[in-house]
């Protein structure tokens, strides 16, 4: 093997975990859009977020390339649906974390008020975090909650 062959095997060696998974960033309103489109029923909700954080897989495995399987937390949500009025409705359920993976990262979030589009799945809602953020927001901005208003009224809700 010749020294430059040693050198690019051991570079391209060394290169594989600086791989990082590229993502949009979050937007409510392509959030909305993509919520609307789809066949599944989905809510949106603004409330305080609870669940063991132990349990989140980790967020990047650096060890390993392959795809991990998703993991279903258990949590709840305690906060307002949203309506025509803004986030009026109580909500008070017990949600299922759908944390899911791609390659070697997972998503992840944190104990906190978020906005959240809820999927539901039978009689139980689902609140899906993947490794590229959306569908979920923890610690929303007015902003965000005023775009996801304005979305669900029927007004401009263009994606930035």
């Amino acid at each position: 093997m010749t020294r430059l062959s040693v050198v690019v095997a051991g570079v391209m060696a060394l290169s594989q975990p600086a791989f990082a998974l590229s993502c949009m960033a979050p937007d409510i309103a392509r959030d909305f859009q993509q919520a609307a489109q789809s066949d599944d029923t989905y809510i949106i909700v603004k409330g305080d977020l609870f669940f063991d954080e132990s349990d989140l897989p980790d967020r990047v495995d650096q060890r390993t390339s392959r795809a991990r399987d998703s993991v279903d937390l258990e949590g709840w949500l305690a906060g307002f649906s949203l309506t025509k009025d803004g986030f009026t409705k109580r909500f008070e359920r017990d949600v299922i974390l759908r944390v899911s993976c791609l390659g070697p990262w997972c998503g992840g979030t944190v104990k906190a008020e978020h906005l959240a589009f809820l999927k539901q799945e039978d009689r139980q809602w689902v609140l899906q975090i993947n490794p590229c953020p959306g569908m979920t927001y923890a610690s929303p901005t007015v902003e965000q909650e005023q775009k996801a208003l304005a979305c669900f009224r029927g007004e401009s809700c263009q994606a930035d």
